[in-house]
């Protein structure tokens, strides 16, 4: 269902240098809303103009709003695979134990990469002893914590506490290799190859132990050496200023979703989890939760170009990155037409296509303190809901009511946009 994806170089660049200033914003004041989204009434504020009824909802902290829409995902796609696998009568349970922690692990893995990225991005750019630095770190501790909790959920507290401080000694190894490439001590990155190395033997054992054999400690160290390979190679190209980094910390991020199927199936098969981790409805949820959730993070990455990138929105580092986002665009097209036919594939997408597109509008409007504009894109994404609703109540037969989806972008209207609105804060000013 995931098609491989192409890159194009300029936009890792324009990325790099977003990312890092992106963490400056850890001691930024959240700002109000813009005037549109005040409790003003268009008589108050002289204009007959109709009020946007969402609210975007920031913090002033990129990090952090960041990670609030991409969690969001999770849930939006679990409806809609819910309505799609009745109405097509996918086979096994989509909404399963089994099927909840393949969702979650996937979720979870992706966004590790992701924030993996973000923190070495910012270490090159403000020094791996910021503050800058720091909050960026702490956005993906924050990760590693989520990931620490699914585990104690299944294998208890003690295996969770376990975990958490394995999986924080290798994400330290991984800083300890940015640090030295960005040197060039190659003793230095040598010595934290040898560490990464170390700790996939112990999280092979750990794995082995906590599924009861299950999950083969040597089939989990050769999948965290992958993990190694790809995030490093990533970490190299950004040292190196590197047009291809971020296509490849894509690769390491498809990887580390592949692995999450593997874990969950080890663990379903030690503690006989309710469904099938594997099964039709699973995997669904599961290709639909990495999607969506990539589809936030490379909006992101798009606003953070158009805010950084010499030319704004114009750029060419822009299109290139908005040229990313649209390749995920027809990605999840992809996978309505495998379930809805080409012709709702096809409608899907310029319908997908087209909030892209207001949320583009949002985020310039937002940099030039355009209220106007901004009141303009909140309708015009406010109106895409109940367009969407009515498109995925039709195609799944009325199994996805329309109110339900509507109901659901709402979250991801307002958590987006007010993650562009921290965006600007820290970027823009």
């Amino acid at each position: 269902m995931r098609p491989t994806r192409r890159h194009t170089a300029a936009v890792v660049a324009a990325v790099a240098a977003a990312l890092a200033l992106t963490s400056c914003s850890a001691d930024t004041t959240p700002e109000a809303p813009p005037a549109a989204t005040q409790d003003t009434t268009p008589e108050e504020s002289g204009t007959d103009m109709e009020m946007p009824t969402l609210m975007p909802m920031g913090t002033g902290d990129p990090f952090a709003d960041a990670r609030t829409a991409a969690a969001h995902m999770p849930e939006t796609a679990l409806v809609l695979a819910t309505g799609l696998v009745a109405a097509t009568g996918t086979e096994g349970q989509v909404d399963s134990a089994a099927a909840d922690l393949r969702s979650g692990l996937t979720a979870l893995l992706q966004e590790h990469v992701y924030l993996a990225g973000i923190a070495v991005a910012t270490a090159y750019t403000a020094g791996p002893d910021s503050g800058e630095f720091e909050a960026a770190a702490a956005s993906l501790d924050g990760n590693s914590v989520d990931l620490s909790e699914a585990i104690a959920s299944l294998a208890g507290d003690e295996n969770g506490d376990a975990f958490l401080t394995l999986w924080r000694e290798h994400v330290g190894f991984f800083v300890d290799y940015a640090v030295a490439e960005a040197g060039g001590d190659t003793a230095g990155t040598d010595e934290a190859v040898m560490n990464l190395q170390g700790y996939t033997s112990q999280a092979g054992l750990f794995f082995e132990d906590i599924s009861a054999g299950n999950l083969p400690a040597a089939a989990i160290s050769e999948s965290l050496g992958m993990h190694i390979t790809t995030l490093t190679a990533a970490i190299d190209a950004l040292a190196a200023g590197d047009p291809t980094a971020y296509a490849k910390l894509q690769t390491a991020a498809a990887h580390v979703g592949e692995a999450g199927a593997t874990i969950a199936g080890g663990l379903d098969a030690a503690l006989d989890l309710e469904g099938d981790p594997a099964d039709p409805a699973s995997t669904l949820r599961a290709g639909l939760t990495e999607l969506t959730q990539e589809h936030v993070y490379l909006a992101s990455i798009a606003v953070f170009t158009a805010y950084t990138a010499e030319g704004g929105p114009e750029s060419e580092a822009f299109a290139a990155a908005a040229a990313v986002l649209d390749e995920n665009s027809v990605a999840l097209s992809e996978a309505v037409a495998s379930l809805a036919g080409e012709e709702n594939g096809a409608a899907f997408l310029d319908l997908w296509r087209e909030h892209i597109g207001y949320f583009v509008d949002y985020a310039v409007a937002a940099a030039g303190e355009d209220t106007e504009g901004m009141s303009d894109a909140l309708r015009n994404l406010d109106g895409y809901r109940p367009q969407a609703g009515a498109f995925f109540e039709e195609v799944s037969g009325g199994e996805l009511p329309a109110d339900a989806v509507a109901e659901s972008l709402t979250h991801h209207v307002e958590t987006l946009a007010g993650a562009i609105d921290s965006l600007k804060a820290a970027l823009v000013g």
